[in-house]
């Protein structure tokens, strides 16, 4: 039973990483410019708001969630190495954030009836004392996204190389999560929202 929930969380994770690689690149462009962010997203849009892919990433959202929070339980009583305890910290964070994210894009959405664009996100990093939350909260997203990822990446990649050398390798792409993080949130609270 346990593989078989090992196997559905690791393919609803690469579901969702592709899902969120696009949407990371997507941020990634507003430090080219907003509007080719915006141009960006509108093209984006059409495949993952069609509501087969919509419902796809919903369903690989919530079976990451319960998959993932299952193997941390049934794997807590068991001596961890640090990477381990990433993977489970960034797991359990990753988890909180996509409920977290999800629900507050559908609300915006369906609810508010708002875009959900750059502006929506963007809006809550630049007003005090809103950002004293958000900023840590979507920085901490975006590093468990790397962190999570780096620490699959470990596992996989000592089957071809030494720890010693898959750790490295993981570092490498925490490093670059935070860089990411941090310039893209720089660019995100340095934007002039008031006008649009």
């Amino acid at each position: 039973m346990n593989q078989l929930i090992i196997s559905i969380h690791y393919f609803s994770g690469v579901t969702l990483a592709i899902f969120i690689g696009v949407h990371l690149f997507n941020h990634l462009l507003v430090l080219h410019s907003e509007a080719k962010h915006l141009s960006f997203m509108k093209k984006a849009r059409r495949f993952y708001r069609n509501p087969i892919a919509e419902f796809i990433l919903l369903v690989a959202v919530t079976v990451q969630v319960v998959s993932g929070i299952t193997l941390v339980i049934d794997k807590w009583d068991e001596s961890f190495v640090l990477f381990e305890w990433l993977h489970i910290l960034s797991g359990l964070y990753l988890s909180f954030f996509l409920v977290a994210h999800v629900t507050a894009v559908m609300v915006g959405r369906h609810r508010l009836k708002m875009d959900t664009n750059l502006y929506y996100g963007a809006g809550v990093v630049n007003m005090y004392p809103h950002q004293l939350f958000f900023i840590p909260y979507y920085a901490l997203g975006v590093l468990s996204f790397f962190v999570h990822m780096a620490s699959v990446h470990r596992v996989k990649m000592q089957d071809y190389v030494a720890l010693s050398q898959a750790e490295q390798q993981a570092w490498i792409i925490i490093g670059i999560g935070v860089v990411y993080a941090v310039v893209v949130l720089w660019k995100m609270t340095h934007l002039s929202i008031s006008k649009k």
